[in-house]
């Protein structure tokens, strides 16, 4: 698979592209071929997805051309304009977060905007065709239910069929398996193995190194916004790839000591809450975190890992249950008054909820830490010590920003997350007068690169060795692995079961994230 006698699917060369201030690619070369997976490496800001936008239209290259495979075997220039000339060319993307509508069904979602698509549509013919690629392609789906009724892993796949159902011949996905269950993302490796055996092409962006030398023939590694490689994936290794990705050894095993637990920090007894919709979120948790642990929280998004954070953050009401933080009553408790007890949140929304995006990296950082000294001076701000408090955290965080004045916006996503941490753990230290005693994050790695990755998991691990309460909520179950001392698996905002990671494997992690109950 993917040799140099598979003739060319899609041709990318010299592509350059700049944005105001920031080159993004640099005369890059990218070549995949039919019937190959094809992994796109690189750190946030690395260029991937700007390269992925142009081959997709939604950019257009300042340098650079884009050719085609053709049936002559000679590929072809090409001009793609648009993503409707790219999925007319046989090219169209997956993206991270899906671009479906919730409220209409899955064949409605699969037409929609179609090219030549009639006034009157014959629906059980669209259905009909879809059931059929759906068996093609072994990813049952009901053309007839609605997308909000769908899991993740499910709604991930009406996107892929949305794309086959219009010809797609060169597939991009966008970290596939950032949402999936271990078997689920061993299952797309084999829908996506059945496609490249029909002569597909696969473009396979990914942070998962363990995936990227499972799921892969090829890879290409972007670094700076330029090609520093591509080589086989029976040529190279894990700790090969990510010294191509940031330039230097990255360590991936987490040295986790041995500690001794200290008090209850926070206790949740018969917790209940609803969500969004008004429908049952979490019911009936009771788990406690205790002074030096990290506990981890596993399950597929939606199964009310985000209405626990809420809950135990004051930003979502519970409707039953008791809370507790260092034996005091929270329950119900505002934002407010959980901030002045020292509770750090990460939340897992960087930009929507971390951060003011439009609002210098000085501004963000004070958040927390605006109403008091040395912050505050009465009605006012001191602008130095606002200044000397980023300062400090750039420093000791290694947050990569042109000055304290930079937009949190410009910033890559890495650098955001270790503004943002960097921010609740001194805020809290600062409100307390000692370590932030509880810790709550969300996906506090997710979409980083390995470089990043690593600084996070560090800071995490230095707030337990210094006594914090740590709650990990990470779609990663690798992670959750490595770092924490208990891991509490959700489905369907109920407790399967809280488990020591010796006494697990993934793959008994995965089961209870699909519903498997375990007794603790």
């Amino acid at each position: 698979m993917g040799n140099s006698d598979h003739p060319v699917a899609v041709e990318m060369r010299g592509i350059t592209k700049r944005f105001p201030g920031v080159l993004a690619n640099e005369n890059v070369d990218f070549l995949v071929r039919v019937g190959e997976i094809h992994a796109l490496l690189g750190e946030n800001g690395a260029g991937k997805s700007t390269l992925m936008s142009a081959l997709c239209g939604l950019y257009q290259p300042d340098e650079g051309e884009i050719l085609i495979g053709s049936n002559d075997g000679k590929p072809k220039r090409v001009h793609v304009g648009s993503p409707r000339d790219a999925i007319e060319l046989g090219i169209g993307m997956v993206y991270q977060h899906f671009k479906l509508v919730q409220s209409q069904k899955v064949s409605e979602n699969i037409i929609l905007g179609l090219k030549g698509t009639p006034f009157w549509l014959r629906m059980e013919e669209v259905n009909a065709r879809i059931l059929e690629l759906a068996e093609q392609y072994q990813m049952p789906v009901d053309p007839d239910d609605f997308i909000w009724q769908l899991s993740v892993g499910e709604q991930q796949r009406v996107e892929i069929l949305k794309l086959l159902y219009r010809g797609a011949e060169i597939l991009i996905l966008d970290e596939p398996t950032a949402v999936l269950t271990p078997q689920e993302a061993a299952k797309l490796g084999r829908t996506l193995r059945r496609m490249t055996d029909e002569g597909k092409a696969i473009v396979f962006i990914s942070h998962k190194l363990d995936e990227v030398v499972a799921f892969s023939d090829r890879v290409t590694v972007l670094r700076d916004g330029r090609n520093v490689a591509t080589v086989e994936i029976a040529d190279t290794d894990k700790e090969s790839l990510a010294r191509l990705m940031v330039g230097r050894d990255v360590i991936f095993k987490v040295e986790r000591s041995e500690t001794e637990f200290g008090e209850v920090v926070i206790s949740l007894d018969s917790i209940s809450a609803e969500n969004d919709r008004g429908l049952p979120g979490l019911r009936n948790v009771s788990m406690d975190i205790r002074e030096r642990e990290i506990f981890g929280v596993a399950g597929v998004a939606g199964n009310g890992q985000r209405e626990l954070a809420e809950v135990i953050t004051g930003i979502r009401q519970s409707t039953a249950g008791e809370l507790k933080l260092l034996g005091e009553d929270m329950t119900n408790k505002d934002p407010l008054q959980f901030i002045k007890n020292g509770v750090a949140h990460v939340p897992g929304d960087r930009l929507g909820m971390g951060l003011a995006g439009n609002l210098p990296i000085s501004d963000n950082i004070i958040m927390k830490a605006f109403r008091r000294e040395p912050i505050a001076r009465g009605p006012f701000l001191a602008y130095q010590a606002a200044v000397n408090l980023t300062e400090q955290i750039i420093d000791e965080f290694n947050v990569q920003t042109p000055s304290v004045d930079t937009p949190a916006r410009n910033l890559s996503g890495g650098n955001q997350q270790k503004a943002i941490l960097g921010r609740e753990i001194i805020s809290g230290k600062r409100l307390t007068g000692d370590i932030a005693p509880l810790l709550v994050t969300v996906y506090p790695t997710r979409g980083l690169d390995v470089g990043a990755i690593e600084a996070v998991r560090a800071a995490l691990l230095d707030q337990r060795k210094d006594g914090a309460a740590i709650l990990l909520i990470s779609e990663d179950l690798e992670e959750l692995m490595a770092l924490s001392d208990r891991i509490a698996v959700f489905h369907g905002g109920e407790i399967m079961g809280i488990v020591e990671p010796a006494e697990v494997d993934i793959e008994q992690l995965g089961l209870m994230m699909a519903g498997e109950r375990r007794e603790s």
